[in-house]
């Protein structure tokens, strides 16, 4: 059963202009001394600072200008996740472009409808696997992820005899400017373009501010999920917010050679990532003989003890507290040192997550928590939260999010992270919301 807290709550402390372009410059503008990135490079990982990063974007923003993009056009990324799709995306906000995420094993057909019914007017790929499924279409603009360094200079160059272009280009993008078309998986026919608004996202990026408990500043977030799809996105577009760093890891079939480098407090994922641990440890554990079963079966029936009650909010008694310790040391912290030692909260999305895994990992050390959202509202809609969670639910409505019950039951969802709708479509964003603007789920 799927328990969900029906409530209304009012999103207060936001600055005046909501906008991604200024999310991220406010971001910078704390000149945080921790990393604002990490990226791999010859095996290592190599600290980006919030000045680089900051200075990197400004550039990219200035070069876009020199191109001659304008505000309300469409551009497109078509690549992993790596810091340069993260960096264009800010960039592309700052100028008032609209970013448009093609997934990077979408097909060439896939790609062609995106691109075109998005009517993007450029795009950036991440090579030439890439830039071939673009054949064909007409676009002004067409650059690798490796000729970025020249538009960067284009962009200093540009800056250097325009110095009040940015600051102006920045000013000129409104809340409720198109900042992303974020296109449907298409199950049910061509995929359908989700217009989200910069205060859609930026309402659902702050909407964390009444969530302490959740990433905090000085976190290391570990991202392997593609920058297409709007869980990443969040992910990505929280880091200047709250002040996390993201180490970008482009191939999700290294995120088990990642975690141990990478050491991440907080780890988003789909649920294979957490079944497969979960597996391997059992599946070890039955493997083993004698004394080293019966020890690990003692302290994974102990962690579950110690889970059980604090699930249910009840004290830890010392004689189980000390038995505890002892198998934290036996079992537990080894199978969190795979994750890195410092994982405190995983996130598990795009899927029902079995409420047994969950069980195993908090029983562990490690709490994973799941939600519930859609594309149409700008990522999540309910979730978990780690003073408030029950294994097997999605959890509570966020706050700013005003759920309700139409007559027949349906689930309508009401809020700043509502969309505009969808791109060329008016009948389908008639069907997605009702008079008062709630989307039907």
């Amino acid at each position: 059963m799927v328990i969900v807290s029906l409530y209304k709550a009012v999103m207060t402390d936001t600055p005046h202009v909501r906008t991604i372009g200024e999310l991220w410059r406010e971001g910078v503008a704390r000149k945080r001394p921790w990393p604002a990135y990490l990226v791999e490079q010859d095996g290592d990982w190599q600290a980006v600072s919030w000045a680089q990063a900051g200075r990197r974007v400004d550039e990219l923003a200035n070069g876009l200008l020199e191109l001659g993009l304008r505000k309300g056009e469409t551009f497109a990324i078509l690549g992993s996740t790596r810091i340069e799709w993260a960096l264009l995306d800010f960039a592309l906000a700052c100028v008032g472009a609209v970013t448009v995420g093609v997934y990077a094993n979408s097909s060439a057909r896939e790609t062609r409808h995106i691109v075109e019914h998005s009517e993007a007017v450029g795009a950036v790929v991440e090579g030439e696997q890439q830039r071939a499924k673009l054949g064909g279409t007409a676009l002004r603009h067409l650059l690798a992820f490796d000729e970025l360094d020249e538009l960067a200079a284009r962009g200093r160059r540009y800056a250097a005899q325009h110095p009040g272009a940015l600051d102006a280009a920045v000013a000129a993008v409104g809340e409720d400017d198109l900042f992303t078309l974020i296109y449907t998986s298409g199950t049910t026919g061509p995929p359908k373009g989700c217009m989200i608004t910069h205060r859609n996202f930026h309402a659902m990026v702050t909407v964390v501010d009444r969530l302490p408990e959740f990433t905090q500043a000085r976190d290391s977030v570990l991202l392997f999920l593609p920058l297409a799809h709007n869980f990443a996105r969040l992910m990505h577009l929280g880091g200047p917010h709250i002040g996390y760093t993201i180490a970008f890891l482009d191939d999700p079939l290294r995120v088990f050679d990642a975690l141990p480098q990478v050491r991440p407090q907080v780890f988003p994922s789909a649920p294979r990532f957490y079944e497969k641990i979960h597996a391997g440890v059992l599946q070890s554990l039955e493997q083993s003989q004698g004394a080293k079963r019966r020890v690990g079966e003692w302290a994974l029936r102990t962690g579950y003890d110690v889970s059980r009650l604090r699930q249910a909010g009840k004290p830890i008694r010392p004689a189980l507290a000390l038995r505890h310790r002892a198998a934290d040391r036996l079992l537990h912290a080894k199978v969190r040192a795979r994750l890195g030692g410092r994982l405190r909260l995983g996130f598990s999305g795009g899927a029902p997550l079995s409420k047994d895994v969950c069980e195993f990992f908090h029983a562990i050390g490690v709490l994973v928590i799941e939600g519930y959202g859609l594309t149409e509202c700008t990522a999540a809609v309910t979730v978990n939260r780690p003073d408030a969670f029950r294994f097997g639910t999605v959890g509570q409505a966020l706050p700013g999010i005003e759920l309700t019950l139409a007559d027949d039951g349906e689930l309508l969802v009401g809020g700043e992270t509502v969309f505009a709708g969808y791109l060329k479509d008016p009948a389908a964003t008639r069907d997605a919301l009702d008079d008062d603007g709630r989307l039907r789920t």
